[in-house]
Order: structure tokens, then sequence, then C-alpha cells
């Protein structure tokens, strides 16, 4: 009965899957037809199945490539959620500080990443440095700006409450400001995640050995569009499933906050 029941789960999860994603299907095999067709000349745009195969053939090489992309996107970001926490605590505190810092941070984010990589690349050379304060530069802004609007979110009786307990500003951000801000913190932290693996990409495409930026300048030198999509699809890739870990993290922690 019970094997039964896993495999009645099992079946309605892949069927939800499956209708979540129809529209995606349509268009890959929308697309795999008309250049089957050669409505679409596959030296312009290949077909999902060439783009496969240069993935299957490719596959050691992206793997190599994608760590040291995702080292670069993992370092800059744990930095930044360390700058993102620092910044934020001493914005709420100080009514000043945050008239003093936030013009600063905003004119950061309207800064291009494109416009910004090279001038990181002469200062800081063709190593992993520049290419993590770039991921730096891009998460760190909607980190900091979703954890204000979260203890900005506290309610006034929760602070008052807290107030009248006496208790310490160590006390008030660790079991009342922060618990309270973690559904804006994860809102930021997935926004942040895709800017963290864009960024990087950017900053291989300027220059260095390894990574996914760096082996899609390649293979557009060489026009090899099959392998250049396949790196495409997997950067979505992988930044589709660092928000679903994310999302599953942030299942855990505001169900343990619940309790």
């Amino acid at each position: 009965m019970k094997t039964l029941q896993m495999r009645y789960k099992v079946i309605k999860r892949i069927r939800g899957l499956i209708k979540r994603q129809i529209l995606v299907i349509l268009i890959i095999a929308l697309w795999q037809f008309c250049v089957w067709l050669q409505i679409i000349p596959d030296y312009l745009l290949p077909s999902p199945f060439q783009i496969v195969q240069a993935f299957i053939d490719d596959f050691p090489l992206l793997m190599v490539h994608a760590k040291y992309t995702l080292a670069t996107a993992f370092i800059g970001t744990t930095i930044g959620l360390i700058i993102s926490f620092i910044l934020s605590i001493v914005m709420d505190l100080s009514k000043t500080m945050r008239e003093l810092i936030y013009p600063v941070i905003l004119l950061n984010q309207t800064i291009p990443t494109i416009a910004i990589a090279p001038l990181l690349i002469i200062w800081l050379g063709y190593g992993i440095t520049p290419k993590v304060v770039l991921v730096i530069l891009a998460v760190f802004f909607p980190i900091t700006i979703a954890l204000i609007d979260g203890y900005q979110s506290v309610s006034r009786e929760h602070l008052n409450l807290f107030k009248s307990m006496k208790a310490s500003k160590y006390q008030l951000y660790r079991h009342l400001k922060i618990p309270s801000a973690m559904g804006s913190f994860f809102t930021g932290l997935k926004v942040a995640l895709s800017y963290a693996l864009i960024s990087a990409v950017i900053a291989e495409w300027l220059g260095g050995y390894y990574g996914l930026g760096v082996y899609m300048t390649r293979v557009r030198k060489s026009y090899d569009l099959d392998s250049m999509f396949a790196v495409i699809f997997l950067i979505s890739f992988l930044t589709v499933l660092l928000i679903g870990l994310v999302k599953w993290l942030e299942g855990r922690v505001l169900r343990h906050n619940l309790i």
C-alpha cells in the first residue's frame, strides 16, 4: 500500500512538473521543428539536438570551467553577504549613516557591470580578485536593501516589548529584527545569486584562463554556436539550480522561525 502511495506521489509530481514547463517544452519542440525544416538555418541558430550533442561532447571541459565560475560567484556572494549584514545594521541603527551610505550604494547599482569590469581588470589584474570584487559589487545592494526593509517591517509593539524587557541591541537584532527580516533577506538573496553568476561570467569575458566566460569567448571566436548555446543554457541551469537551493533553504529557515 505504501509503495503504491509513493508511486502515486512521484507520478503526481512529474505531471505537475510537466504542466509547469509545458510552454518551455512547446518552444523547444517548435525550435527543433523549424531547424529540421530549414526555416532557420542551423549555422545561425543550432537546433536543441545539436546543442545537447555539443554539451555532451564538451561536458568534461564545461565542468572544469563551471567549477571556477561557481567558486568566484560563491566567494563574492559570501563576502557580499558579510558586507550587507554589517552595512544594513549600521544603516538601521543610525539614520545619519543611512542617509550617507544609501546614495553611495544606489550609485553603485546604476553603474553597468560591463562598464566597470574592464577597470577592475586594469587595476587588479587577470586573476580571481577583480572577478570576486565585481560579484561583491553586484550582490551586496539587493541583499542590503532587503535586510533594511526587513528590519523596518518589525512592528512597533514588538519593539516596545523588547525595550520594556531592557533587551540589548544584540538581543534586539538576534531575537527580533534578523528573524523578522529573513523573508526579505531570502528574496534579496535569490536576486543576488542571479547577479553573481552573470557578473562572474562578464568578468571572465575580459580575461583569465578558466571560467565559463573564458570558454564562451573561445567558442565565439571560432564561431562554434553549438557550444556557445550549450554554455548559455548551462549558466541558466546553474542559476535556476542555485535559486531552487535558496528556496529550499528559505522554507526550512522560515519554518524554524515560525516554530
